[in-house]
């Protein structure tokens, strides 16, 4: 399933930490195709996982999931990342038992966005991000979740951390 080497997985003792970075379905969605599979067999990998302890999942999803996730959905229907295929991937992937963190701790909070396009030099500055990178969690332990926040990278565009903060 990797042969890009995009997971890294870490088992302790009460949990496995995964962290990802899911292909992006490119220029002209030339990669849709192979990202619909990654979508399917990732789900399957986590769940094979958290059958056997819960799961925490971060990294880069390469989707924004509502339109909310991103500032501009009506002009990005046929962008990579906010294809409705994808959106449904990432739909399929929560229904299988993980909740995003974000959304969990935030609700429908607006304009938060944990990526800006680089090409476009004033997409910081004026916000025009996208929310890509989640940490989801097995459904049985989202009560344990405290936070979940974009931190600021000031003017530097591209990815910002993100930060989970859980009680054991």
């Amino acid at each position: 399933m990797d042969y890009e080497g995009r997971i890294i997985t870490l088992e302790f003792n009460d949990f496995y930490l995964t962290q990802v970075y899911t292909p992006n379905a490119g220029d002209k969605l030339v990669r849709l195709n192979d990202r619909q599979i990654w979508d399917i067999k990732y789900a399957d990998y986590l769940e094979r996982l958290d059958k056997e302890k819960p799961v925490i999942a971060g990294g880069d999803f390469n989707v924004a999931h509502k339109e909310i996730d991103l500032a501009n959905p009506q002009g990005n229907r046929e962008s990579a990342g906010f294809t409705d295929e994808e959106r449904l991937g990432f739909t399929n992937l929560l229904k299988r038992g993980y909740t995003d963190t974000f959304r969990q701790v935030h609700g429908d909070v607006e304009s938060i966005y944990s990526w800006w396009a680089q090409r476009a030099r004033t997409s910081k500055i004026n916000n025009t991000g996208w929310r890509i990178d989640y940490w989801l969690v097995s459904d049985r332990i989202s009560d344990k979740v405290v936070d979940s926040i974009m931190i600021d990278s000031g003017p530097r565009q591209d990815h910002t951390p993100i930060l989970l903060d859980m009680n054991f």
